[in-house]
């Protein structure tokens, strides 16, 4: 079977979250499985090349946008058995950043048009179109309304996934003819309508012949409006083409055994060194701890949805009581400023990294005991599954895929629980819950136990690629 991805960003090459991440090792995953799998996504400015990487340009494809004609210079590399295809315009892509310009509604729709114009010139023609989140959600919609009657397109399916229902690329309606080339009647009667503006999420739903959600916990909390965001209405009716698959993580990537970035590997047979580890960073950090000292964490972006509200008076509740803490993340200048603040009353016990670092996370991840992910919602999450995968004890709230990937331990079941839980998004609980965790650390035959089993935990992708490969065969006759 032939699939395409079409995403705004995808690892190796270019990443700002776990969509990349997704992206990536579903395909990696699928073409393990046999299928031909190819990505296509914008060529940004800072594009991640390796040394012995070749990046080849294989055509020019124009786009018009209104009356407006621009170019996509095309080009392709292959890694891990995926076939990249690379979208340049440097107008719109050569930029320092991937998102957050005041002309995204334009760049997105540039991309998705070049998306559907590549595939017809350069005789690209997929079994299943699988389109991620809101960037390329119009691709289906294009393609439905203006290319049905077309023998190259009249027998492609659409899979859209939803990963963040927070962002749904919403536009101005004078933009969809403008853009796109699309009668205002698809507006003006509904199809395409939300909040008085175009939706492209709206338009993936709409017009894939499956919808799919990365964990079964949010394919239920996107039928409520808070939860959808207010696209539940849609979703609901669309409920026979609607599912949930739990996400996985890159077990090539996340190994402790084999990590690139560890001072000391290890495996299950031998977590204790993990508290070589541990000193290890922290002499690089400039901690002051010993093996004994817990050690909470967070690898994050550091913004509302990922609970840092909770996350703040449990840092100090850990520092108080003799805990340690690093953070690892970027964000809301607010929450990078709170934690500034505390580490400058805590300057032996807490460390911090404004920004990405790749190797610094896995450093993190492999040094502590315990991992903060207390989210206000998270549609998966990859975080406390790398945490489990490196033997560290995730404290989350029960929401989307969080709920269906941590087991929180009640005191009585040592032989399942993989982790700590709690279900009010409210500091009382939070607090809580991470005084119960301490009390565990000082409990080391428990806590080695949950440890043990954090690291038995199979979540890596085999499981959710044949699913995915179900899903692409219901559609494709």
């Amino acid at each position: 079977m032939k699939i395409l991805m079409v995403a705004s960003e995808s690892s190796p090459l270019a990443k700002t979250g776990g969509l990349a991440d997704v992206v990536y090792a579903l395909s990696k995953e699928l073409a393990i499985l046999g299928e031909e799998v190819s990505v296509v996504m914008p060529f940004y400015g800072n594009i991640k090349r390796s040394p012995d990487q070749e990046i080849r340009f294989v055509a020019n494809v124009q786009v018009p946008l209104g009356w407006r004609f621009q170019n996509a210079k095309v080009y392709k590399t292959f890694i891990d058995g995926i076939t990249f295809y690379l979208l340049e315009n440097e107008y719109y892509f050569g930029r320092e950043g991937f998102y957050g310009y005041d002309d995204d509604t334009e760049r997105f729709a540039f991309f998705s048009v070049a998306v559907r114009n590549m595939m017809q010139a350069l005789k690209i023609k997929p079994d299943v179109v699988h389109v991620h989140d809101y960037h390329g959600g119009m691709v289906p919609a294009l393609i439905k309304i203006q290319n049905s009657r077309t023998k190259f397109f009249n027998k492609m399916k659409f899979v859209v996934t939803i990963h963040n229902p927070a962002f749904q690329g919403e536009f101005h309606p004078d933009l969809l003819p403008d853009f796109y080339d699309i009668r205002k009647e698809y507006f003006d009667d509904g199809t395409l309508r939300y909040r008085d503006k175009v939706n492209a999420l709206k338009a993936a739903i709409v017009f894939a012949d499956k919808i799919n959600t990365v964990s079964p916990t949010h394919a239920e909390e996107l039928l409520t409006p808070e939860g959808s965001k207010g696209l539940d209405g849609i979703l609901k009716l669309r409920k026979n083409d609607f599912s949930g698959i739990l996400n996985g993580i890159d077990y090539d990537e996340f190994n402790p055994q084999t990590d690139k970035h560890l001072p000391f590997r290890y495996g299950k047979t031998r977590p204790g060194i993990k508290t070589k580890n541990k000193l290890e960073l922290f002499k690089e950090l400039g901690i002051k701890g010993d093996v004994d000292t817990p050690l909470f964490s967070m690898v994050s972006r550091l913004t509302w949805q990922k609970g840092i509200d909770l996350v703040l008076p449990a840092i100090v509740e850990v520092l108080e009581k003799g805990g340690n803490v690093v953070v690892v993340g970027s964000g809301e200048h607010g929450y990078e400023q709170a934690l500034e603040e505390l580490r400058a009353r805590y300057p032996d016990r807490m460390a911090i990294y404004i920004g990405y670092n790749n190797p610094l996370a896995h450093r993190v991840y492999a040094a502590s005991d315990f991992f903060f992910m207390p989210s206000l919602f998270e549609p998966c999450g990859i975080g406390q599954m790398i945490a489990q995968r490196y033997g560290t004890l995730p404290i989350v709230r029960t929401t989307g895929g969080l709920k269906d990937t941590v087991i929180g331990y009640d005191g009585t079941n040592e032989d399942v629980a993989d982790g700590f839980v709690f279900d009010n998004y409210d500091e009382y609980w939070m607090k809580l819950t991470t005084n119960y965790a301490l009390e565990q650390y000082k409990n080391q035959k428990v806590f080695k136990k949950l440890r043990r089993n954090a690291m038995e935990k199979n979540n890596d992708w085999s499981e959710a690629g044949k699913k995915y490969l179900a899903l692409y065969k219901s559609i494709v006759k």
